[in-house]
């Protein structure tokens, strides 16, 4: 029998983990190049000043260039969480951009380079463009790229390939390389951002200072509430709101961290004599307490962005009659110390009403993301006229000669408080049992005060509700109905009308550019 000589075929391996090993490194390299980066640049900021963070500056550029429509949309949808969904986006395009990076930096590591440079030179801008910052405020970013520029040649380097059997496949030159080099970028990456993280923490001077204020009793008191100023339902908006609860919608990512020692307040401008005070020559004047209702002009029709507080604090009028407004002004400018501008009708300041620089919060210093250590707060207009946080500095000028930050973002110069009301319970969709309900809430018209509230079922006539007590136009107050209910889905609406005679209108406008109108309604089941 003959033999029959076979050719030995060539050897091959199997792909085993290498091609997807190697289909990563582009990733990889870029997601590591950026982790380092900002990282490093980030505990450089927390030495430096929060300001020169690339993250939290390139999303005050956001902020500051979103469109009016977006704006509404993040805190209509987010809420009080809506910085938290922007840095999510942020960091999620953040990495997008890393893969990308990467891809380049294993291809040639020039190419790498080079978008390393224009990840910096984005940073670089963002940060510039911070109101108050300084040249020296872009060294944490140009360090954290010169660290990732070091690290990004070092990842390329473990990420060479070469071509291996007759499919010629790459696979990675040395896989353990690579994957202690990733791991050490990645230690390094994480190491960094702990320690910034906790050099932030540690540096919170604003929660020291706070700390230590010792405020005086102050040499005018709120008058006590009146016993029937809160209804006995459940469900109802606390009259005066806990500090904890109080909203928050401002544009600052990371709350201001206030030094008390190096703080100051100036009031310049069209004025005869300028004045500079610290602290404690503000609290000095005598402070004054005052029970006051703030809200957002972003609130929708029954929208949570309201509040009462008693502020304790400083009044206003004084300080500017003290320093001798020339003729012809109009507006004043309040500046805080991230940059952000405010402007108020000066009238509205001096016309009698308690306008404040408070100081205290419900018996306690303002809390930091309400403030601290100085806000303005002008009853009966939106919050983004007059209630500047964290100031520095006040400026009397005119609307002609300023437009603050929201006026050059298209809302309206002047915006007193409209005339709203809000149903708290039975909330949406809730199931009730026929008979008595208790429909209740809240209505507020600053500076007018509320005269009446009126409730309607479905398409029923308007029923007067009972108003709970009111000591002052500048508060909300409670209001009840009590509803005979018949099984099915039934649809509420509240209206109110404040002391002028004007009745709110059922007209629904968003917003923007002055404040919602239209009446809250709410749906509900009665079985």
């Amino acid at each position: 029998m003959a033999s029959t000589d076979i050719e030995p075929r060539p050897a091959t391996r199997r792909p085993g983990p290498y091609p997807s090993m190697t289909a990563l490194r582009g990733p990889v390299v870029g997601v590591l190049t950026a982790g380092v980066t900002l990282a490093v640049a980030r505990l450089l900021a927390a030495l430096v000043a929060p300001v020169s963070d690339p993250v939290l500056a390139v999303g005050g550029v956001a902020i500051d260039l979103a469109p009016q429509r977006l704006k509404a949309f993040a805190i209509r949808t987010f809420g009080a969480n809506d910085k938290i969904a922007l840095l999510v986006g942020v960091y999620a395009l953040l990495a997008l951009a890393a893969v990308l990076l990467g891809a380049a930096a294993v291809r040639r590591r020039r190419y790498g380079l080079a978008g390393l440079a224009v990840f910096a030179a984005v940073g670089v801008a963002a940060v510039l463009s911070r109101p108050g910052a300084t040249p020296s405020d872009v060294l944490p970013v140009l360090a954290g790229a010169g660290v990732g520029s070091a690290v990004m040649l070092m990842l390329a380097r473990a990420a060479r390939t070469d071509r291996v059997g007759a499919s010629g496949q790459p696979r990675l030159l040395d896989r353990r390389q690579f994957l202690v080099t990733a791991a050490g970028a990645a230690l390094t990456a994480g190491a960094a951002a702990a320690v910034g993280q906790a050099v932030g923490r540690g540096s919170t001077v604003g929660a020291r200072s706070r700390a230590a204020v010792r405020l005086p009793p102050p040499v005018r008191q709120a008058p006590p509430l009146p016993a029937g100023i809160s209804v006995d339902v459940d469900g109802v908006s606390a009259f005066l709101t806990r500090n904890r609860d109080f909203y928050r919608v401002d544009t600052a990512l990371t709350v201001p961290q206030v030094d008390l020692e190096t703080w100051r307040l100036t009031l310049d401008g069209a004025v005869d004599s300028p004045r500079t005070w610290r602290f404690e020559d503000l609290v000095a004047r005598g402070l004054v307490e005052r029970d006051i209702t703030l809200n957002c002009v972003s609130n929708e029709v029954g929208g949570p962005y309201i509040g009462t507080a008693r502020w304790t604090g400083v009044p206003l009028a004084p300080l500017l009659r003290e320093a001798g407004i020339r003729a012809g002004q109009n507006q004043l400018v309040s500046r805080s110390v991230e940059g952000m501008t405010i402007g108020t009708p000066l009238e509205a300041i001096l016309d009698g009403r308690d306008a404040l620089l408070a100081v205290a919060m419900n018996g306690e210093p303002l809390p930091l993301e309400h403030g601290f250590p100085v806000r303005m707060l002008v009853p009966g207009l939106y919050g983004y006229v007059g209630a500047c946080k964290w100031l520095t500095s006040m400026k009397v000028t005119t609307f002609d000669a300023f437009d603050p930050y929201w006026v050059q973002r298209g809302w309206a110069a002047d915006a007193p408080v409209k005339t709203a009301s809000r149903i708290d319970t039975p909330k949406p969709f809730a199931q009730r049992r026929a008979g008595p309900v208790m429909i209740a809430g809240v209505a507020w018209a600053q500076r007018r005060g509320i005269a009446a509230v009126e409730v309607q079922v479905d398409d029923g006539p308007w029923q007067r509700a009972r108003l709970a007590d009111g000591p002052s136009p500048d508060l909300w107050r409670q209001w009840t109905y009590r509803w005979d209910a018949t099984p099915g889905s039934h649809t509420l609406r509240v209206r109110a009308t404040d002391a002028t005679g004007a009745t709110q209108t059922d007209a629904r406008a968003a917003p923007f550019p002055d404040g919602a109108t239209g009446w809250h309604s709410t749906t509900v089941t009665i079985t």
